[in-house]
């Protein structure tokens, strides 16, 4: 009892100085930051000597201060596991280097003792289409391979604000972020609707909120890597020598925790589960759509009707327990985690835009179906999906309305495939891809703002959509169907979030899903898709 108790207040400490960060957006993001660097270290052999080496190098930043007001600072360790391989017929032992199996989701997860620190997780969707197709990793691609994931504890800078998300806030965003520096990134999510009410479960995101990662954890194909980020700008009241102490304290808790790789969580049972809209509210929301719908001087086409289901358990669910259960296949998987807040969680299939310099990539996805339970039945129902009037229908609304849009802010656009399956684990949707060149790279603000809402999760036109929404649904879509992914110095991508829960903090957990109403939509049917997609 007596060496516990100055632990644990020696931990709370450390908590303390590790949760203080600063706000971006309270800058003059006009001003550039005086100096934007990363830091590479000799590769370590585990993760607990990576550790070592980045609480090396913060002292000797520590030691050695900047002269610069303003700045980021991103070192980083690679880790690649070796194994003890006895050589035949001679008395030599030969180091080893293996695939390392340290997963970034695992090495979030051990980090048990730093709950009260904001946290993300983000990963590709597969190995031909992944958030992480970043320039700095092509020229490198021998050395380190495909990046799979990223895990993010601490925040060194966020940006949070109960205003929507505007073009000063973007630019206060790209202030800290830097082409020579592309695995500094700034990750979250936005709001579907800014301009609706925040309640009380989704206050901790704000109308926005992104972070850059204190310390990172990165996962590659055959090597990980662990780094930490420091930012400061004393005309936000966060000098160099305050960066540097949070920093440590978050690696602190880090170096402490990092050996408890892969915990067994207690398995939640179902209490209680109810939607809103109930059954009942349901089919009364969607005739009153289908209704506005088919009224003669309507303009309204498309509208996209969302459930929001609590569910209570017996004990309080891990969200990133959870996300390791859920079928990831052509999905990207997400987790975003303010402070003191629920966690957002998703599997999304759904690619908002990709872009890398000036070019843009975006997809239309829409109209589901379940996947068959033979290789003949999956075709059947395939064909059946590609050939349906209603649902063609659907999805060319939202292909169209994703090629007008792109066109207000590129020069060049082409549709490859025009219309073809999106095949995931337990559904399919009909699927095509848009590209196109932008005029500058500033627009990438305008291609954010401008796609989102697609017709896929608000409807068509928008605003019509976006007013019957707001009076129809009786709860917060919160970031559920908004922007969530990350911003980089060359690049940048989003997914739509979708299929995505908020879960903890007295919450239980929310899972969220919606279906597109469009003429000659059945109400139970569409009840039964929700049901499909939750099932995921």
């Amino acid at each position: 009892m007596y060496i516990s108790i100055p632990f644990i207040l020696l931990q709370k400490k450390y908590q303390e100085l590790s949760s203080f960060s600063m706000n971006g957006c309270g800058g003059d993001f006009r001003a550039p930051l005086d100096t934007t660097e990363t830091r590479t270290f000799p590769t370590a052999a585990t993760p607990e000597l990576a550790a070592d080496r980045l609480n090396s190098a913060l002292f000797e930043l520590k030691s050695n201060p900047t002269p610069f007001e303003s700045g980021i600072i991103r070192i980083e360790v690679r880790i690649f596991l070796l194994i003890m391989s006895h050589q035949p017929r001679t008395h030599f032992i030969a180091i080893v280097p293996i695939q390392q199996q340290i997963e970034a989701l695992d090495w979030l997860r051990s980090q048990s003792q730093s709950l009260v620190l904001p946290r993300c997780y983000f990963s590709g969707r597969d190995s031909t289409t992944t958030l992480f197709q970043n320039q700095h990793q092509n020229e490198n691609a021998n050395e380190k391979g495909r990046l799979v994931s990223v895990a993010g504890l601490g925040s060194a800078v966020f940006f949070r604000h109960l205003r929507p998300f505007s073009f000063d806030d973007w630019h206060s965003i790209k202030r800290f972020l830097s082409k020579k520096c592309p695995l500094i990134r700034a990750y979250g999510a936005i709001r579907f609707d800014p301009r609706s009410e925040v309640g009380s479960e989704w206050k901790g995101f704000g109308s926005f909120y992104f972070m850059v990662p204190q310390v990172e954890f990165d996962e590659f194909e055959g090597s990980s890597m662990i780094a930490a980020t420091i930012a400061w700008d004393n005309r936000l009241s966060m000098t160099y020598e305050q960066a540097i102490a949070a920093v440590e304290a978050t690696m602190w808790q880090v170096s402490s925790g990092i050996r408890r790789l892969n915990g067994n969580a207690p398995r939640a049972v179902l209490r209680h589960q109810t939607h809103v809209p109930d059954k009942s509210s349901w089919d009364s929301a969607v005739k009153r759509a289908l209704d506005m719908i088919n009224w003669k001087d309507s303009t309204l086409v498309k509208v996209v009707l969302a459930r929001s289901s609590r569910v209570l358990t017996t004990v309080e669910i891990d969200p990133l327990e959870w996300l390791t259960q859920v079928e990831g296949d052509n999905a990207y998987q997400f987790c975003l985690q303010p402070p003191e807040s629920p966690a957002f969680i998703g599997n999304t299939p759904e690619r908002l835009f990709y872009r890398q310099q000036l070019s843009i990539c975006s997809e239309a996805l829409a109209a589901t179906r379940a996947r068959g339970e033979s290789e003949y039945l999956d075709l059947q129902i395939g064909q059946d999906l590609l050939s349906s009037p209603k649902d063609h229908h659907e999805f060319a609304v939202v292909r169209e309305s994703i090629r007008r849009k792109l066109e207000t802010v590129c020069s060049s656009i082409s549709v490859e495939p025009y219309k073809a399956l999106r095949k995931l684990p337990r559904v399919q949707h009909l699927y095509a891809q848009l590209t196109g060149t932008l005029q500058k790279e500033d627009d990438e603000f305008k291609i954010l703002s401008t796609l989102h809402p697609t017709p896929a999760v608000c409807g068509y036109p928008t605003e019509d959509a976006r007013i019957l929404i707001s009076e129809s649904e009786m709860f917060d879509r919160g970031m559920y169907a908004g922007p969530v992914g990350w911003f980089g110095g060359a690049e940048s991508e989003f997914a739509v979030g979708i299929r995505s829960a908020l879960v903890g903090k007295n919450v239980g957990a929310l899972l969220y899903a919606g279906t597109g109403i469009v003429e000659g939509s059945n109400s139970a049917l569409e009840w039964q898709e929700l049901e499909l997609k939750t099932s995921q």
